[in-house]
């Protein structure tokens, strides 16, 4: 081997000394006062100290050997040698590449990737004025949502409660996929088309398996809530349980049967004071009626503007401050302002709706459907407001010629990477929903229970132990879904996250129903409510649709991040994709997706529609001759009883 100065073309060893040049800045970097100022960042060059002038950060043996790297990696076709000492050299490299480590092997490999990436970045640099000019504004392409240098221990908490930062870069959001295929042994997997496709495939899915529960329901329903099989006689002689063991069961089923004969009792009897009622009386109660559903309206009405409000603020103020300087308390705080006021809407509103309703003096069953319909109305809403909220803000409402919009199309500026911002905001709405039935369970629930068993009598008896309300606690699992199917087609993984949330509160409400809870004195019908709570669910699924087909046919995909950057629309890369299959299933495509397929196939679906409605108006119409017959046995009945009495 020859001596480094004789490979660096100096004259002599002598050329190495300093002579009458200063020592190098390499010496100063040895200092253990200039090592410590090297990680203190913006303090140090605030006091004018840091890394020297055209130093690379690393220690001087670290850049030693990146050095002597670059120089071994340097090809043997562009040395000035013979082919016999090229040889020579080659397979003095394949001898010594035996005897290398594993890191050594890494080492080689990561510096022959730098030097491949950096051509690749000074490539780029060299196109940029002609991507410019082409139509992408190079400052659309900036996204690192990544914080440098040293974080602490709470930012990292931050990120993960939040959904910024690290978490960003994660299979969890969007912006983590690349607009790349993955090339296989005679297979090309395209992630931008397999991502757009499972998307729409799992909506798919979902909306024909709730379509299917929903009509079987809907048929057991019809039969389980007709009149006549729901007479005092049928609950009477045909509504007990035999298979019941004494105990706690038999009690409830006891209370079960008396609530219902008491709801029918009340209605038959509120059904006869309309009947009673004058009609000054009349439109009194109507009066009173509408004074309380335009309460009901105010109160929705500012839910709602707190639910907007709270979510311009938040996005704004994360803007403004930036990740991690908050603190941990405030930064949790307005990262999740959005989600406090929804939960705390969800909370307390049906409480008010529930004392409202009573006021307006409907029967039972019509005030527990009543307050259920609010309360639906109120959680659906509520995230429909926040996406409305965030479109404001994305797409600088609605107007894409404004100053924020104009150049990426959206507003870079706040939402660099759009689609990851809405799927952060769903992603808080889960947490933020566990943590609350967390939180209900230790510090209320628990605590309700031990006062009422051991403590004060009077106390216990005017508090009461805490009833388990179905409803409620079902339309929570469908509010959750509702809101993993927003947020699904900009979070891939939250539907899996969702699951084991619902895994986790199935245990806990498990746990608080067996020791915190009584049975509830006010039952629902199950027939009734399990469709009622499948329309609700498929409401749900509608509105998460809403969004899912607006980013995909209208709104301009997020050009820093995400597998379709660079598209002018998430379904131009299954056009895209249709152009490169054979022309016999290319015309077939194009054919079905136009017109000449659309119009019979929906004259087709208006025709079956109509034979459908005809046949189940002959069923009805035989339905109701069915019933009229019934009646007429009853009567036949009630006259041969009588004629057995007078004779007898």
């Amino acid at each position: 081997m020859e001596p480094r100065w004789a490979q660096t073309g100096r004259a002599g060893p002598d050329d190495d000394e300093w002579g009458q040049q200063p020592p190098p800045s390499s010496l100063f970097l040895q200092l253990p006062s200039n090592a410590t100022l090297r990680f203190r960042g913006n303090v140090a060059k605030a006091w004018g100290a840091g890394l020297g002038d055209g130093e690379p950060p690393g220690t001087p043996q670290e850049r030693d050997g990146e050095e002597a790297g670059d120089q071994e990696s340097v090809p043997l076709k562009r040395l000035p040698l013979c082919m016999a000492e090229k040889r020579r050299l080659r397979f003095q490299e394949q001898q010594a590449a035996w005897k290398w480590s594993r890191w050594e092997r890494w080492q080689v490999g990561r510096r022959r990737l730098r030097g491949q990436v950096g051509g690749a970045l000074l490539y780029a640099q060299m196109w940029r004025d002609s991507l410019h000019h082409i139509g992408v504004n190079s400052s659309c392409l900036q996204y690192d949502p990544s914080v440098r240098g040293l974080v602490s221990y709470f930012t990292y908490l931050l990120d993960l409660l939040s959904g910024t930062g690290f978490m960003e870069l994660t299979h969890l959001f969007y912006g983590y996929y690349q607009n790349s295929a993955v090339d296989f042994v005679g297979f090309s997997y395209n992630i931008p088309l397999a991502y757009l496709l499972s998307m729409l495939g799992y909506f798919s899915v979902c909306l024909l398996w709730i379509v299917r529960r929903a009509v079987h329901l809907l048929k057991r329903s019809l039969v389980s809530e007709n009149g006549a099989l729901s007479t005092y006689s049928n609950k009477v002689f045909a509504g007990w349980d035999f298979c019941l063991a004494p105990g706690t069961a038999v009690h409830m089923k006891h209370t079960s049967l008396r609530y219902e004969l008491r709801m029918d009792l009340e209605e038959q009897t509120l059904r006869r004071l309309m009947a009673q009622r004058s009609r000054a009386q009349r439109v009194a109660l109507y009066g009173l009626r509408g004074a309380l559903n335009l309460l009901v309206g105010a109160l929705l009405g500012a839910a709602f503007y707190c639910v907007y409000r709270a979510t311009e603020y938040s996005q704004q103020s994360q803007q403004d401050t930036g990740p991690g300087q908050q603190g941990l308390a405030l930064g949790l705080l307005v990262a999740y302002l959005p989600s406090i006021v929804i939960t705390a809407a969800n909370q307390l509103l049906p409480l008010a709706f529930g004392l409202l309703v009573r006021l307006e003096r409907y029967p039972l069953s019509l005030e527990i459907r009543l307050t259920l319909l609010r309360t639906v109305f109120l959680r659906l809403s509520s995230l429909v407001v926040l996406l409305l909220s965030l479109w404001t803000q994305i797409t600088c409402h609605g107007d894409p010629e404004a100053d924020s919009c104009q150049p990426c199309g959206y507003n870079h500026q706040q939402h660099p990477c759009w689609e990851t911002s809405v799927g952060r905001e769903m992603y808080k709405l889960l947490v933020f929903d566990l943590l609350v039935v967390l939180l209900v369970l230790l510090l209320v629930e628990f605590p309700r229970k031990l006062l009422v068993t051991h403590g004060p009598a009077p106390l216990a008896r005017l508090w009461g132990q805490q009833e388990f309300l179905v409803p409620p606690n079902v339309l929570d699992l469908v509010y959750g879904q509702t809101v993993c199917w927003v947020g699904a087609a900009f979070s891939p993984l939250l539907p899996l996250l969702n699951s084991a949330k619902f895994v986790l509160l199935f245990y806990l409400k498990k746990l608080t129903l067996f020791s915190n809870c009584r049975p509830a004195n006010r039952t629902f019908r199950a027939s009734s409510s399990s469709f009622f709570f499948l329309l609700v669910l498929l409401l749900g699924l509608a509105i998460a649709w809403v969004p899912l087909l607006y980013s995909v046919f209208v709104l301009q995909p997020s050009h820093a991040c995400g597998p379709f950057r660079g598209e002018p629309t998430m379904w131009s890369t299954l056009s895209a994709a249709i152009e490169t299959l054979p022309h016999v299933a290319r015309e077939f495509l194009e054919f079905v997706g136009s017109l000449a397929f659309a119009v019979p196939l929906f004259l087709l679906l208006c025709i079956l529609m109509f034979y459908l409605m005809a046949l189940a108006h002959s069923y009805s119409r035989l339905v109701k001759e069915l019933k009229g017959q019934l009646r007429l046995e009853g009567r036949d009945k009630v006259f041969l009883v009588t004629q057995i009495t007078e004779l007898s």
